[in-house]
């Protein structure tokens, strides 16, 4: 069922069913910036509030992403789980489809006229097409499911700890991975990705921040400081910081949490 959509300038998002609070699931263009931050630390960024945007406070948002004038998101929860393609010029909710009870979705990303979809404990990708979001099969892989992105020619995708494991985009059959470290120490936690300009950015559950990775040798390049967004009130009845999408052609992004009342289009700048 679909509800009412708001629309602030190009960017919306629909309702869903209210769901009761819970945490990840995990429990029941390029960027240029050469911010040095603080002496003898990681370059540390901070979040340049653009625009301010509406987002179905009921969506327990996994993952975010924006392609040909389309935002995706995928949500999760047992029997709320959805993906959902709403036009960003139009104000339209162009697809919506739900996941069968037994799952619950993570991240998701777009692979040309695929999309692939996590889901947290069961073990599966679900392979769909991207014009009509109709599963087209499923594809097991060990452990849990987190985050997913596509850097153009394989899928990284985290599980919740220090590792990305890279993935061939039409098989999802393992092709590599590296451990994240972060100041020498491992990185963990690492959620919702989104690939861009060579890099990874990683949602670092739990946490208001936002990690710069580059996925040739593992390390974290940069910090962005995503904390204050929402208002103590807001901040009251929402849950974790969660979900990031880079907006095509700019070096903005879109980013959003569960249970969030908005969205924030924002620059990653220096310190």
């Amino acid at each position: 069922m679909l509800c009412g959509v708001v629309l602030t300038g190009l960017w919306l998002m629909a309702c869903a069913p209210q769901v009761p609070a819970q945490h990840n699931g995990q429990q029941d263009r390029e960027q240029t910036d050469q911010g040095v931050g603080h002496a003898g630390s990681l370059p540390h960024l901070r979040t340049e509030v653009i625009h301010v945007l509406p987002h179905d406070r009921s969506s327990f948002t996994q993952g975010l992403e924006i392609a040909a004038g389309t935002l995706y998101e995928g949500t999760g929860q047992y029997g709320s789980s959805l993906l959902r393609a709403t036009d960003l010029a139009t104000s339209e909710v162009r697809r919506e489809t739900r996941l069968p009870a037994e799952l619950f979705g993570e991240g998701i990303t777009v692979t040309g006229d695929r999309i692939w979809q996590l889901t947290w404990q069961e073990g599966v990708a679900i392979e769909r097409d991207r014009a009509t979001l109709a599963e087209l099969r499923r594809v097991e892989y060990p452990g849990e499911g987190w985050g997913v992105c596509f850097d153009g020619s394989r899928l990284i995708m985290s599980d919740g700890s220090a590792r990305l494991t890279f993935r061939d985009p039409v098989t999802f059959a393992p092709v590599g991975g590296v451990d994240v470290r972060r100041d020498g120490a491992a990185a963990d936690q690492l959620n919702e990705l989104e690939c861009v300009g060579g890099q990874v950015w990683a949602n670092v559950w739990g946490s208001d921040e936002i990690l710069r990775i580059d996925p040739a040798s593992g390390q974290v390049t940069g910090v962005a400081d995503a904390a204050g967004l929402l208002n103590p009130q807001q901040r009251a009845d929402a849950d974790v910081l969660n979900g990031i999408a880079a907006v095509p052609g700019t070096d903005e992004f879109l980013i959003t949490g569960k249970y969030w009342p908005s969205m924030f289009r924002v620059r990653f700048v220096p310190a």
